[in-house]
This record gives structure tokens, sequence and C-alpha cells, in this order.
């Protein structure tokens, strides 16, 4: 058992949905120290951005008003984990000594060198900064030029929503499948709001070539685009291979159960960036807060000297808004596959924004007032069988 006089230096790397959560609740023991490093001084509200690049909402919120008392944050970027200092080094060349890490540093956008001019003219839509640049290229051109969305998934689908709502000329190049992972009436159902809508769906198009002025679909078609927003794909942050800590073919940290690095037992992760056994959740908020909860949870076991608690999430639904007035919620087997169930219209739009997209904050601040008060499980014991598992896709560092 630690002794309670002693400080246990905990730092936390991503200030994301899964960070946060995580900061807060290592409060629950007095003697942790808790430093949670991001690159940027607000919290994002990632799953606006779509609504900040059309202008209907912003997305930055004040760290002061989402950290509980005693979290230090430090305005910085990871470059490097030298697990056997146990430092954690910054861009700005400071470092940060450590007890424990909790790698929390998310996703990004993954726009493909291998499509020709994607990386040149497609503009991706995952960070804030993609929003910036690409909100003030919308600005620059005329309400009625035509946009290419890229992709077909939830993120694709909310774009193309909100930007046809306010007005916009919206092509989808779904790629293959419209939301892919709902069941087929959801999927019509969220196809005919689409199409009632304006949005020009191409469901099986896909994109050979991005041009300045357009896109050259696979069959030869050229379509117009002043701008082409690319929602297709995700990549994940360097900092785990760079830090000389196995990963998976993506670069998401490979971990065992409890989420813990299977490289250094000191290094805990949670979100959109870890490979649990080599068999990533699907990338969520829905899923990175838990995540979060349960790496703090761990952490604070390791502290005390007990054992930490394998991971225990599974998912029962996923959201997708359509605009600021409708939606669609998908439910699902704990495994994620979709039943044929779902919500809707007005309803499932209000199930979006107060659950889906206001909820996550209201979480975050939960865990500042009382630290431990979001459940870290989610499931029925979907990924005990996984325990002792062997990872799969190990990439070696």
């Amino acid at each position: 058992m630690t002794d309670f006089n002693a400080i246990t230096k905990v730092v936390v790397i991503g200030g994301g949905y899964a960070g946060a959560v995580a900061a807060n609740r290592l409060r629950r023991r007095r003697d942790v120290e808790v430093t949670l490093v991001n690159p940027r001084a607000e919290f994002v509200e990632r799953m606006r951005l779509h609504q900040f690049v059309a202008g209907t909402h912003d997305v930055g919120v004040g760290y002061d008003t989402l950290l509980g008392a005693g979290v230090r944050l430090v305005v910085d970027r990871a470059v490097r984990i030298d697990t056997a200092a146990r430092r954690v080094e910054l861009g700005s060349g400071r470092a940060l000594g450590y007890d424990y890490v909790v790698y929390a540093v998310g996703s990004t956008a993954a726009v493909p060198a291998s499509v020709p001019g994607a990386v040149e003219f497609a503009y991706p839509i995952a960070e804030y900064e993609h929003a910036q640049r690409l909100r003030a290229a919308l600005a620059e051109v005329p309400a009625d030029a035509p946009i290419v969305v890229v992709g077909g998934g939830l993120t694709g689908i909310e774009t193309a929503s909100e930007l046809v709502e306010q007005g916009r000329a919206v092509t989808l190049v779904a790629g293959g499948r419209l939301a892919a992972n709902f069941s087929d009436p959801a999927r019509r159902s969220v196809a005919k709001w689409l199409a009632g809508n304006g949005v020009d769906v191409r469901e099986d198009a896909r994109v050979r070539e991005v041009r300045r002025d357009g896109v050259v679909l696979a069959d030869g078609e050229v379509l117009p685009g002043a701008i082409t927003i690319w929602t297709a794909g995700f990549g994940v942050p360097e900092l785990a291979a760079r830090s000389g800590l196995r990963t998976d073919e993506m670069g998401r940290l490979l971990t065992d159960e409890t989420l813990t690095s299977i490289d250094d037992d000191r290094v805990v992760a949670a979100g959109d960036a870890v490979a649990p056994s080599g068999r990533p959740l699907r990338m969520s908020c829905y899923a990175a807060q838990p995540l979060g909860a349960r790496a703090a949870d761990n952490v604070l076991a390791r502290i005390a000297g007990t054992e930490p608690e394998v991971l225990d999430v599974a998912f029962t639904a996923c959201t997708v808004g359509l605009g600021g007035r409708a939606g669609a919620m998908q439910f699902s087997r704990r495994d994620d596959t979709p039943v044929r169930m779902y919500i809707g219209g007005r309803v499932a739009g209000l199930i979006k924004e107060r659950v889906g997209l206001a909820g996550p904050i209201g979480t975050i601040r939960k865990e500042a007032r009382k630290p431990g008060s979001l459940p870290s499980f989610l499931g029925l014991g979907r990924r005990r069988e996984l325990r002792g598992a062997e990872p799969e896709g190990i990439v070696q560092s």
C-alpha cells in the first residue's frame, strides 16, 4: 500500500473527452498530483466541428469550467515519453516527470496520399485547426458554389446535413455504403432525409482524384466542387511509436485488457488511440469517456497496490445528427452490430443534441464536482473473453 504522505505524479496526455474525465477522476486520492498536457488552451467539442464549420455553433469551452481544483493544465504538445527516465518531453523543450502516464491523445484525420490531389486540395475536418481553415475557405466561395463531401460515415453525413441546411449545394460521395454501421431501415431513413433536403448522394461512388475545382470519380465522372471536404478514414498521433511503445498497424497504443501498455505498466491509455488486446473499440466519445474513467481507476488501483480491473465496455446505440432538427438513433447489440430497431426524425435529433452532444460536457463537469461519479463500464462482460489474450496486429517499434 502506498504511503499517503507520498505524492504520486500522474501526467495525462490529451485533454479531450477521455483525458478530461481521467484528469478529474484521478482526484479521488488527495495524494495524487495531476497534470493535464494539451496543445490548446481550450477544450474543443470535436463532435461539433461540423457545426462550427457551418457557423451554427462554437466549439471552444474553457478548461476553467471543466477541470476540478488541483488539476494543473500545461498548454504544450507532448513529443516523446521517456519511459526509462519517466519523463514526458514537450514541444517547448520542457519535460514533466511522472510516476504514471494516462495516454489519451485521441485521433486525427487521414487524408490519403494515394489519391492524387487529396492532400493538396481536400479539407479534413477532424481537428479544430482543420475546421478553422475549412470555415474560412467556405466564407470565400459563393453561397451557391458546389461542395463535395467525401465519406459516407457519420462525420460525412453530419457535415453534408449541416451545410445543406445552411443553403449550400452539397454532393456526398459515400464510397460504397452510406452509414455502414446502421441497419438497413435506419440507413434508408438517413438517405431519405438527405435526398429530401437536397443532398446529392452518390452512395457507390469512389473518388479517384481530387482537383482544385472538384473530384474525379472512379468511373471517370467529374463532379464540380469549389471545396472538397474529406471525412473518410482516421489516424492517430505517432507519440506512442516515437516513444518506443508497441502499437497496432494504425498507430494505436497496444494494451492489455486493463488498458495498461504491454511494454510499460506505468503507461495506461484511454480513448481513440488505444487498442486493448489489439482489438480497439469503435472510435467515439461514447467509448472514450468510460475508457477515461477506467484508465484513471486503474492508475489509482496500482497506486493503492490493488489489482486493476479489466475493461468492460459494450455499445448500445449510435446516433447521427441530420442538421439542427433531425437525426437517426441506431440501437445495437453489445458487440456494436446493429439491430433493426432505430429512432428517426426530430426525436432522434433531440437525443443527439441533449445526450450525444451536450451530455459529454456535463459528464466532465460532474467528474470535476464529484470524482468517481461516471460509471467506468457500459457492458455486461463482452470483453472478458479477451482476458489474457495475445494482442493482434502488433507493430514492433
